[in-house]
């Protein structure tokens, strides 16, 4: 395999620290591109991984940071919008600039994070990462698309959230409990860009759907946390009338659990049709087997890692 000079935006995130690893293991060489270095310090520490300050927003820095690289990886993406980071913003005008940022350098490949029925629905999430799709497609590049399901794994969105949740709500009212998806374990999506990256034939030009072999409604999801958990807590499934408000009230609470623009985007199910582990040779992991990992218990499971833990 070639070692390759990639320049990765928005790997020192949830996907994007794993996907620094599996390609480290394989060699190349990576500049992360980050609002802060130091906070993220301990990814340097890895063979042939350097961290660089800078806003990715801004179109020159860009340009800088690609000079040389014969690759591109853009993991950038919101769940809500904060301050100056809106939908647009992020999703859309970022990947125009990175896109020129490309030419500018001569860098020709460029992988392009998306999700599952992008472009697909109502709300602005999914609305902006069609949008960029349509970017990327069109850019003269040759481009890969990944497109996960919601993606588990430890210290994710999904069931850290829950859980916490549940360990302190005697009832957890849940809108869009219906609402279908089939979980993807991170290591997986990340093994997926890791192919792409080492055999640009198999990837170029192509979208990936990435999502596991469960298909499972969010009130499924949340009852198979709350039973790995050991909790007893009444799941309460809202109407939509109920769900709207439940959205529009949580968006002040700290950390914006849940969003108006969240309930939309649970009005389209994250279930595929195309299986793009299949096409790229990987079985991907289920997520109700994983639950006792990433909840420490109850069980035998969470025993063995629990004793794993105090070992290290």
């Amino acid at each position: 395999m070639n070692s390759q000079r990639l320049v990765i935006l928005g790997g020192t995130g949830f996907v994007g620290s794993r996907l620094v690893s599996r390609l480290a293991a394989d060699g190349h060489r990576i500049l992360l591109l980050t609002r802060n270095r130091e906070r993220h310090r301990t990814l340097a520490v890895l063979p042939q991984v350097s961290l660089r300050n800078a806003d990715v927003h801004d179109p020159d820095e860009l340009k800088r940071a690609l000079h040389g690289a014969d690759a591109a990886i853009n993991l950038v993406g919101i769940l809500n919008p904060h301050g100056r980071d809106s939908f647009q913003r992020v999703h859309v005008e970022l990947v125009r600039n990175l896109i020129e940022a490309c030419r500018a350098n001569g860098v020709r490949r460029l992988h392009q994070m998306s999700a599952l029925k992008a472009g697909h629905g109502l709300s602005q999430y999914l609305k902006t990462r069609g949008e960029a799709e349509v970017l990327v497609r069109q850019s003269g590049l040759d481009w890969t698309i990944y497109q996960p399901s919601v993606i588990f794994g430890p210290g994710d969105g999904l069931v850290t959230r829950f859980a916490r949740l549940l360990r302190w709500m005697p009832v957890l009212p849940l809108a869009r409990a219906g609402s279908r998806m089939a979980p993807t374990y991170v290591g997986d999506v990340a093994e997926a860009y890791a192919r792409c990256v080492a055999n640009p034939s198999l990837g170029t030009g192509h979208s990936f759907e990435l999502y596991g072999p469960e298909v499972l409604t969010l009130g499924e999801i949340v009852q198979a946390i709350r039973d790995a958990a050991g909790r007893r807590t009444r799941i309460l499934p809202l109407p939509d009338s109920l769900g709207r408000l439940q959205a529009q009230l949580a968006q002040w609470l700290p950390g914006k659990p849940f969003s108006p623009d969240n309930f939309l985007s649970l009005r389209t199910d994250s279930v595929g049709r195309q299986d793009g582990y299949a096409a790229l040779g990987i079985a991907p992991q289920a997520f109700t087997p994983w639950l006792p990992r990433l909840l420490g218990g109850p069980g035998r499971q969470g025993r063995l890692d629990r004793s794993r833990a105090m070992r290290r």
